[in-house]
């Protein structure tokens, strides 16, 4: 396994991410346990999550499902870098969602219970608040950095000059603020190249990219289509969009088996390649989906391949950040 370490912290994580939002709705406990063991196997250290993980309203039943596996011993909590997300509605009283401060405490004690754990690695905001001012968000998250609960501070899914206004507020407060930005990211969903992520490195924020198959269009959609294997590709928001790339996603498969590499490898390999990235989310539904999400450390793209995935899935304006991506 490769290492790296989270934005300008000292902490190393892997360069995979293990995500658990399959843990409960469609992988049952024992195969999420072994899932989780092997990862640990692989020296997958890295472990993200969040409470509204299980998707019943106040649940948080995949924070759970990980804190037995913690509670089976065996050093498991010590290994893994947790990450857990705050924001979500955990209830249907006013304040039981958001980044109010009082939320903000009490949802991370909540989590700490399900995660039968003392404290969470990197405690990410699941989205970013417009009603609360930084001000009280940094106050809440330095009590519980200051009580030894939190040790690192994300985002997720906030843009660019979030990042700014975030890092701003926590300078003047003495804090060390954001360490992560986790965002959609993969060959077809492009936008963060132009703000979010040259926000992050400037501000000093690992990147965590969440869905890098594109909800599984990038894993061999149309080959499992054919196949009969498709899952996630020929379900939700995966079939319009394998409607409407169809034959770009054709084309993709086909540079694929030039290459010799399957779609999954290609996609996870090209994120594991861009700038400000720390570790893409993977997020297996079974062991076997997790040992082949390995592979993508034996691909080595050349700049003639770079270039011909830039043609089959072309960045936002000319490329790179803003404002040259569409300003002289």
């Amino acid at each position: 396994m490769e290492y790296t370490n989270l934005g300008r912290t000292g902490l190393s994580v892997s360069r995979l991410c293990l995500g658990t939002m399959n843990f409960g709705p469609q992988t049952d406990e024992p195969d999420s346990f072994a899932i989780m063991d092997r990862a640990l196997e692989h020296g997958i250290n890295l472990h993200d999550t969040a409470n509204v993980y299980g998707w019943h309203l106040g649940a948080g039943a995949t924070e759970e499902i990980i804190g037995r596996w913690y509670a089976q011993g065996g050093g498991r909590r010590d290994k893994v870098v947790l990450a857990t997300k705050v924001y979500g509605k955990m209830g249907d009283w006013p304040n039981e969602q958001g980044l109010s401060a009082r939320h903000i405490v009490r949802a991370c004690e909540d989590s700490l219970r399900r995660l039968q754990t003392d404290w969470i690695d990197l405690y990410q905001m699941h989205h970013v608040s417009r009603q609360t001012p930084w001000e009280e968000i940094w106050q809440a998250m330095e009590t519980l950095v200051a009580q030894g609960k939190v040790l690192y501070v994300g985002s997720s899914n906030f843009a660019g000059w979030h990042i700014g206004a975030a890092q701003q507020a926590a300078a003047q407060r003495n804090f060390l603020g954001l360490v992560a930005e986790q965002c959609i990211y993969n060959l077809l969903t492009r936008y963060v190249e132009l703000e979010v992520i040259p926000a992050a490195q400037h501000h000093g924020l690992g990147i965590i990219p969440w869905s890098p198959l594109h909800g599984g269009l990038l894993s061999g959609a149309i080959r499992k289509e054919a196949t009969g294997e498709s899952a996630r590709s020929a379900s939700g928001r995966s079939v319009a969009a394998l409607t409407e790339h169809r034959s770009t996603i054709e084309a993709y498969e086909e540079f694929c088996a030039e290459l010799g590499h399957d779609p999954t490898d290609i996609a996870l390999a090209w994120l594991l390649s861009r700038p400000g990235v720390a570790a893409p989310i993977i997020g297996p539904r079974t062991v076997a989906q997790l040992d082949s999400s390995l592979r993508a450390f034996d691909v080595v793209l050349d700049d003639s391949a770079l270039a011909r995935l830039d043609e089959l899935f072309p960045p936002v304006g000319r490329g790179g950040p803003a404002p040259e991506a569409w300003a002289w």
